[in-house]
């Protein structure tokens, strides 16, 4: 069945709509709607979870729409504290969605785990060696998780590094390079070298130190890209979307060649790509240090992404990134609210989630700029901010959006303004009791 991630309105529903919309989209039973109002994990699951867990932490859950994805709708569940992104992703998916939608691919599965060796008689003979036995090395490796290996995956390559000049002397790096299919693979890449190491130290004479994998995944990229018609950039003001385009891919120069710029641009694209990982129980962690390594890889750290205005006044959108995700294994499949989310998304690869990922990270990277290079970032995120404000101020239920659009209105948003309109609204002593001082 062809669906449409078109929701016209949904922002507007109450809550409990909303959750039915969802579910209805994704086929969630009672249990399922039930977890996304708020059964979901418990304290005794997060018990498991962790080491010293005193109870749960619970951050907003929402989803993106009007996503459009190699022709096929998606909800896109994410889960994050900041106003304004789930506003602002689902209006440039829907910018993006004019010009035929995203069109995203990805690599393969292949994560990078190393070895490091030190006290070694000389480095070359040790690569050599290494090089020559090759089989035996992956052979090691791939008997470190046969489950893994059964299924297709396992060690693909094997590539050594010399590094005769460190702080320490001399140092050799052995690259097991080990496709991990649907997981992320942490635990299978660092078992696989810790299985390797006494064989890797017998072939070269050296000392191995430590064993890990790298979260520069730069062997598991996901690309995305778009193309928007100058007519859906035009402006509210008449600002022609040629205009636009152009601005755009101003702004988008700027964060290729100044650090301190691209340092907030991709902050930008990972506040949607942060969101999905952590609404599907990936490791956002990962993810960000593996995005910002490889801002970094010419030497200079530069934006993601690139835009540029076409001949024809259309703007063309591109990103690239790695995206190290999996859809088995980990909190993904223990935790109630990502099991959930991950029903939503209804992914069935690691590679689909990636591409889901990317584009999230396009979009809300259009979103940022484009209000950058026209309005300025502040006109839209404030009035999303001025909830939280009038939250902040002890207000709940229907007294929320009456606030927050007075403090819009006047300009003026700021906690001690929200409590004499709540105060002036609903004049009840218990009015203070929740304000939480220091806010803003």
């Amino acid at each position: 069945m062809n669906k449409s991630s078109r929701l016209s309105g949904f922002y507007k529903l109450p809550l409990e709509q909303r959750v039915n919309t969802v579910a209805d989209w994704a086929g969630l039973d009672a249990a399922e709607k039930a977890t996304l109002l708020g059964q979901g994990l418990t304290p005794d699951q997060a018990a498991h979870m962790i080491e010293n867990s005193i109870g749960t932490h619970a951050l907003p859950l929402g989803v993106a729409v009007n996503f459009c994805i190699n022709s096929r709708d998606y909800l896109i569940p994410m889960a994050v504290e900041e106003p304004s992104v789930l506003a602002a992703v689902s209006y440039a998916a829907n910018l993006i969605r004019q010009g035929g939608g995203f069109h995203a691919t990805a690599t393969g599965s292949i994560m990078i785990g190393q070895i490091q060796l030190l006290d070694l008689p000389n480095l070359e003979a040790a690569r050599c060696r290494l090089l020559d036995n090759k089989d035996r090395l992956m052979a090691c490796a791939d008997a470190s998780s046969e489950s893994i290996v059964r299924r297709g995956g396992g060690a693909r390559d094997i590539e050594v590094h010399l590094f005769p000049d460190t702080p320490v002397g001399a140092m050799l790096v052995v690259h097991l390079l080990y496709d991990t299919l649907d997981a992320m693979g942490a635990n299978a890449i660092n078992t696989a070298v810790e299985a390797m190491a006494p064989l890797v130290a017998e072939l070269t004479g050296g000392r191995t130190h430590l064993r890990i994998l790298s979260n520069l995944t730069d062997r598991r990229l996901a690309t995305a890209h778009c193309l928007i018609p100058a007519d859906a950039l035009t402006t509210k003001d008449g600002r022609d979307g040629s205009i636009v385009a152009r601005l755009i891919e101003e702004a988008n120069a700027f964060a290729i060649v100044d650090p301190y710029r691209a340092a907030t641009h991709n902050k930008g694209i990972m506040n949607g790509v942060d969101a999905v990982c952590i609404a599907t129980g990936n490791d956002w962690r990962a993810i960000e240090a593996g995005a910002h390594a490889y801002a970094a890889r010419s030497g200079q750290y530069r934006a993601l992404t690139e835009w540029r205005a076409t001949d024809d006044g259309d703007l063309y959108g591109e990103i690239t990134m790695p995206l190290a995700v999996g859809i088995v294994g980990g909190a993904t499949k223990v935790h109630p609210t990502a099991q959930v989310a991950m029903k939503i998304l209804d992914v069935s690869s690691a590679a689909e989630l990636a591409q889901v990922m990317v584009c999230v990270g396009l979009a809300q990277n259009l979103a940022a700029i484009r209000a950058l290079a026209t309005t300025g970032i502040q006109q839209g995120h404030m009035r999303l901010h001025a909830r939280q404000v009038a939250l902040a101020a002890g207000s709940s239920g229907e007294l929320v959006p009456l606030i927050a659009e007075r403090l819009v209105q006047e300009g003026n948003i700021r906690v001690k303004r929200a409590r004499e309109i709540l105060q002036e609204l609903n004049p009840s002593p218990e009015n203070g009791v929740r304000v939480r001082e220091g806010v803003i």
